[in-house]
Order: C-alpha cells, then structure tokens, then sequence
C-alpha cells in the first residue's frame, strides 16, 4: 500500500524576509528598516493569546450590576398578618422573594469579582506574538516621523488619504487604524481626534486587545519603537531564565 505524507504548513514569514519599508508622512518610501526576528518573526500561539486576551476583558470587567435581597428592600418590617386563624400561609415580611416587590433570590453582586490572574510574561509574550502576525499580513505601517507642528484634522486626513493610495485603506468605520507614537505627543493625538475609527497611543502601551482590534498598526519613529519593544522582550528573556 502507498504511504501517503502529510506536509504541515510552516509560519512562514513575508517574502521580504525580515525587512520592511519605511515611508514619510506624505506615503513615499524613504528608506528600510531590518526587523529583529524575535519581536517580529514569532509563530502564532493561539492559546496564549486567547489566554491573555479573556484575562484582560476580565479584568476590565467592572461589575456594577447588582440586585437587591430581602434585607435590602425598602419597607416590610410589619408581619403582615398574624401567624394563625387566617386560614392563610403564613408570612412575616412583605419582602420576601414570593411576594411582588421583594427581594431577588440569586440576583447578581456587586460584590463578585471577575478578575483572572495574568503573568507579565504571558501578557508580554502574546503581544509580540500578536505583532508577529500583524507584520506577517502586511498589516504593519512603518512611518519615520509622525509629529504634527499644531492640531490640524486636515494634516491627519491627508495622511490617511496618502496611505490609502498605496493599498492601505483606513476608511472602515470602526477601529480602521492603531497609531503608537514614540512618546505622547498631544498636537498629534488632537489631529486623528475627529476620527472616531482610529485610536493613537504611545508604543509602550500596546497591548494584544488594542492591536488586533485595529486593521492597521502605524509605527511611527522605527528605531525608537523598536528599542521599547525590545526591553519587553529582554524582560521576557530574563523572566524565562533564557
């Protein structure tokens, strides 16, 4: 009998190998960047980021629904009717989840917490795995200076409509594009304010949620962006004992 083989699909990385392309704010081409393999070029994990990511939505969970029991009911501190010779069951508040307008029997807390416990490793891991596949789909822009002199939403459309020309469209209604700036620079995160579908943040408050949420991930400032994701990854490396 023929032995059939399976062949298992590699993580392969773009054709481009590791290096990505570096454009002005006017969308033309300035230059190259080599991207380090172990930010960039990590294989997919689904369970880690699964994991990660539940946690997170957990713990932004903030759990303010909350029902009342019986002693929390306003009123019914009269028995309503005497114990015997009513011919009635007997009761002895008006508050009692039977009747209407009492208390709730296993309504929700406030009390009850949904945090999940999640290692700073496991977090930092899952976001580069995250960048990982944004670079691997081509979803990952490289801008080398992205400072506007004073808020102007006109400067921000026109760089939208600049990277839009060239394939990377930013005209979906939600979540269209995640901006990460080298440091918070607020004449530039008034400009893309206007824009109710794309977020900016600093670089060292990326997270797995924020970036797969988006279509499109702008780096802006390469170099120095590189520099802080890569201490994320030498505190990984120090925490493995690697």
């Amino acid at each position: 009998m023929e032995q059939k083989t399976i062949k298992k699909e590699k993580n392969t990385l773009p054709s481009n190998g590791m290096d990505a392309k570096i454009y002005n704010i006017q969308g033309k081409e300035t230059g190259k960047i080599t991207l380090p393999e172990n930010i960039f070029g990590l294989p997919w994990n689904a369970n880690l980021v699964h994991q990660v990511v539940v946690s997170m939505q957990a713990n932004a969970r903030s759990g303010t629904a909350h029902a009342k029991d019986r002693s929390e009911v306003r009123g019914g501190g009269r028995k309503p009717w005497r114990q015997k010779g009513t011919g009635r069951a007997r009761h002895g508040s008006t508050r009692s989840p039977l009747w209407v307008g009492g208390g709730v029997t296993h309504g929700p807390r406030k009390e009850k917490s949904y945090a999940k416990k999640i290692n700073q490793q496991m977090r930092q891991k899952a976001l580069l795995v995250v960048l990982s596949r944004k670079f691997k789909d081509n979803e990952i822009v490289f801008v080398d200076r992205l400072e506007m002199a004073e808020p102007k939403t006109r400067a921000a459309k026109e760089f939208m409509s600049a990277f839009a020309k060239m394939g990377f469209s930013m005209t979906k209604q939600k979540n269209a594009a995640l901006v990460a700036l080298p440091a918070a620079h607020k004449p530039t995160m008034k400009s893309f304010g206007n824009f109710g579908n794309v977020e900016v943040v600093d670089v060292r408050n990326l997270n797995p949620i924020s970036v797969m949420s988006a279509k499109y991930l702008v780096i802006a400032d390469p170099k120095q962006a590189l520099e802080t994701l890569g201490k994320k990854r030498v505190a990984l490396r120090h925490a493995q004992g690697k």
